[in-house]
């Protein structure tokens, strides 16, 4: 989804970053292992953030809003989809702009600054880390994306390739007969009835969709 903004993901990069793999910098291990590192590579990508707008993928999807009730389940950890203007905004993997307790994860706070050092302590006392779900960890939100799911009237998959779970199985939980659309160049590998493809990128493919979406008002 923000691709068109110049954010690159883990696959843009070759699954690198600067010779580290993903295992080095976005999981427990890792923070376990060399903080440092971890801080380091959430910093350079909340400094890039806040430089970075949104697109015309963001900017179509909170337009929506005015005609319908718009609920987003996001897998990115960047704000440009509140940049945009949508108000209902659900982050799977947590957010960059964001830092938690490492002794108590409903310690939450928000960031002024991109920098996040060793030495950053909450209330408690212990070190900050970014509030991201790394690979390995439990998904909290998970609940929440599937009532939101299992309650859509209409369904849309916008730029996944449909092969990160648990957030890849949701299309399983949304009520039988409603509409889905999969917007994305390239068409994912799934089976799935009432789907409708728009093989474009997200700028273009909300553009088509929000035409879609007129006809079933």
């Amino acid at each position: 989804m923000s691709q068109e903004s110049g954010l690159k993901t883990f696959r843009d990069m070759g699954g690198l970053w600067e010779n580290h793999d993903v295992i080095d910098v976005a999981t427990p291990e890792a923070w376990q292992r060399n903080p440092e590192l971890v801080l380091q590579f959430y910093n350079e990508r909340r400094k890039q953030l806040i430089e970075t707008k949104p697109n015309a993928g963001h900017i179509g999807i909170a337009a929506l809003g005015n005609d319908f009730d718009v609920n987003i389940i996001t897998q990115n950890v960047d704000d440009l989809h509140e940049k945009a203007g949508s108000k209902k905004v659900l982050h799977l993997h947590g957010e960059l702009l964001k830092a938690r307790s490492t002794v108590d994860p409903d310690l939450i706070y928000t960031l002024d600054h991109w920098e996040l050092e060793t030495g950053d302590k909450c209330e408690k006392g212990s070190q900050l880390r970014p509030h991201i779900v790394w690979f390995g960890e439990p998904v909290p939100a998970m609940t929440e994306a599937l009532s939101i799911t299992h309650e859509a009237d209409i369904f849309v998959i916008v730029g996944t390739s449909l092969e990160v779970y648990p957030a890849a199985g949701l299309i399983n939980y949304t009520k039988p007969g409603i509409p889905v659309f999969v917007i994305d160049p390239v068409r994912p590998k799934i089976s799935f009835k009432n789907i409708e493809y728009i093989q474009e990128k997200a700028g273009k493919g909300i553009e088509i969709l929000t035409k879609e979406l007129e006809k079933l008002k």
